[in-house]
């Protein structure tokens, strides 16, 4: 004779765990880039946008690391300083990265439109409100004090220095359940607009928000995005919304000012006894008013 042991939560969202740039702040999540791009200038081995956004989410160092093993660069390393770049070259490249990002941080850091009122959304629904980054602590220091002036001040704010493995591991969000005396990971919601954090999100047991307009993603400024036409933004859109469905992401949403849409959402599948490893439930998208796009 055979058991299984079944337990369900049907209780409603109890935290959100927010990603910073490109989520809650530096719409476009341009910060990182002018850092990236200007630290390879400096080693006169100019980045391509692309390259400088392809392994965006995770901890900076590793992502310094993960551009230097991209074929082309990887390539134009050897050809300029005659051998592959080792670890003190990693080593020497994220101390010179640190201070020219926080000063893009310093330069981006503005509130992604709809920031406060979904958070004042949350407050009210005494939903705990944490966020982590893959900035070091340095880094975030900047950051959230520059938020919290702004009146955004996170409950829990985990970087990736602050645990063993930063993303795709589920190590941040877990620390930050933890901080906020989360019950069960099932009653999280962790909101990225990275792959790598949405990732982590799964890792973690927790539902995933996958974010396309103002993350990287899409990759645009507010100014560039907002000057396109309403086709070339489809594009954009639809090009990223493909790309979190592939990557599991739950729900997907165009900014943070959508998130309530899809709180309401995802409780509702809550009640009827759904988890996020529930089969077929992923990549629905919404707008703010809740209208399935798909």
């Amino acid at each position: 004779m055979s058991y299984a042991y079944q337990r369900f939560y049907r209780g409603p969202i109890e935290a959100v765990i927010f990603d910073w740039a490109g989520t809650t702040y530096d719409f476009g999540s341009m910060a990182p880039i002018r850092a990236f791009q200007n630290l390879f200038a400096e080693q006169e081995i100019p980045i391509t946008l692309a390259e400088a956004r392809e392994p965006m989410g995770t901890e900076k160092r590793e992502h310094i690391t993960r551009i230097l093993t991209m074929p082309r660069v990887r390539e134009a390393w050897r050809e300029k300083y005659g051998a592959l770049a080792s670890e003190a070259d990693i080593d020497r490249l994220y101390h010179a990265f640190v201070p020219m990002q926080i000063e893009a941080i310093r330069e981006c850091a503005r509130p992604i439109p709809g920031l406060l009122e979904t958070v004042a959304w949350l407050e009210r629904r005494n939903i705990k409100i944490g966020a982590n980054t893959g900035y070091n602590r340095d880094m975030l220091d900047v950051l959230a004090d520059i938020a919290a002036a702004q009146g955004y001040r996170p409950a829990s704010n985990v970087c990736a220095t602050d645990v063993p493995k930063g993303r795709p591991y589920p190590h941040m969000s877990l620390k930050n359940a933890l901080e906020l005396g989360v019950g069960d990971v099932r009653a999280c919601i962790k909101v990225d607009d990275t792959l790598p954090g949405i990732e982590e999100g799964l890792a973690a047991g927790m539902w995933t928000v996958g974010v396309t307009t103002s993350g990287n993603e899409v990759g645009l400024s507010q100014e560039d995005w907002t000057a396109l036409d309403s086709a070339s933004k489809t594009v954009l859109r639809e090009q990223a919304q493909e790309r979190f469905r592939r990557g599991g992401a739950h729900v997907i949403i165009g900014s943070v000012a959508d998130l309530p849409a899809a709180v309401e959402y995802i409780e509702r599948w809550l009640a009827q006894g759904h988890g996020p490893d529930t089969t077929g439930l992923a990549g629905v998208t919404l707008t703010a008013a809740g209208v399935s796009l798909r």
